[in-house]
């Protein structure tokens, strides 16, 4: 089978690129509104943007269902107050950041609905989710639109990993932490390595 772009519709594709880029990381964002509102939401299309200065970027597309047509909180969290935390997801805490990924009104704290525990940052404004064993602290360094969405570039500020995660010698513990990854419209528990030689 063969694609045009051009040919389909948005939805098509999207389907074909989230079920062709795969297992794909997820960024649990915690954000807060100029009114002092919590907000919660995970984002797939997520990744490492940069080593040196340490910078992670997150698409974040348009709103959907009774929302549709508007800005997600988490952007416009982002572009206000500038500053946000990427919590990990492990697989235990698959069903709290499902709760959070629902269209909630913008008033509702997603901390309270997941029954998440929100935790004081040490260099930033947005909460940290406690029940995360990683939470990574970070400013806003761009917002690049891209067609329907938004790329958000953030600059790492402070990095936090459970005790319990931490293998010593800057390296975490991924056969605990059993990181969630999203597979098209699934999700997939990271719990299987290997290694191959160099």
């Amino acid at each position: 089978m063969r694609f045009n772009p051009n040919e389909l519709s948005t939805k098509d594709m999207y389907k074909l690129l989230t079920g062709s880029v795969v297992p794909r990381p997820i960024a649990w964002v915690s954000t807060i509104s100029e009114e002092g509102i919590h907000n919660l939401a995970p984002f797939s299309f997520f990744t490492v943007a940069s080593r040196k200065p340490p910078m992670l970027c997150i698409s974040i597309g348009p709103g959907v269902g009774e929302r549709e047509g508007t800005e997600k909180d988490t952007l416009v969290n982002i572009r206000s107050i500038k500053e946000f935390v990427v919590n990990v997801v492990p697989a235990q805490l698959a069903n709290q950041m499902h709760t959070s990924s629902e269209n909630l009104p913008s008033h509702v704290d997603e901390f309270t609905a997941a029954k998440l525990t929100p935790i004081k940052s040490e260099s930033i404004r947005p909460m940290r989710v406690k029940e995360s064993p990683i939470n990574i602290e970070c400013t806003l360094e761009q917002i690049i639109q891209l067609g329907s969405d938004h790329l958000i570039i953030g600059r790492v500020v402070e990095y936090h990993i459970d005790d319990e995660y931490y293998l010593g010698n800057y390296k975490v513990n991924l056969e605990k932490l059993k990181p969630l990854g999203r597979l098209a419209g699934n999700y997939s528990e990271c719990s299987e390595f290997f290694q191959l030689p160099r």
